[in-house]
């Protein structure tokens, strides 16, 4: 069992530095103001494909990760309570 403690302890220190460095690399999708006020559209060919670019997927990964990262969490609380 200590084993396993210590193989899920590496995987969410892995996990934590994977998520840090995506979340580092990912550009700012917030265009502001402007966007506001040369009325920009959200029914183009880009926004529609949004997921199969490179920011698409790093924040699909991203997430994908947070959730590990949540799952993790938990269970290694679970398990260094018991």
């Amino acid at each position: 069992m200590e084993i396993a403690k210590w193989i899920l302890v590496v995987i969410y220190f892995i996990v934590a530095v994977a998520i840090i460095i995506l979340a580092l690399i990912q550009s700012k999708e917030d265009s502001g103001l402007s966007s506001t006020i040369t009325g920009s559209s959200t029914n183009n060919f880009f926004e529609k494909n949004k997921s199969r670019t490179k920011e698409g997927k790093q924040k699909r990964w991203t997430v994908i990760l947070s959730i590990i990262f949540a799952i993790l969490t938990i269970v290694l609380g679970i398990i260094y309570m018991a």
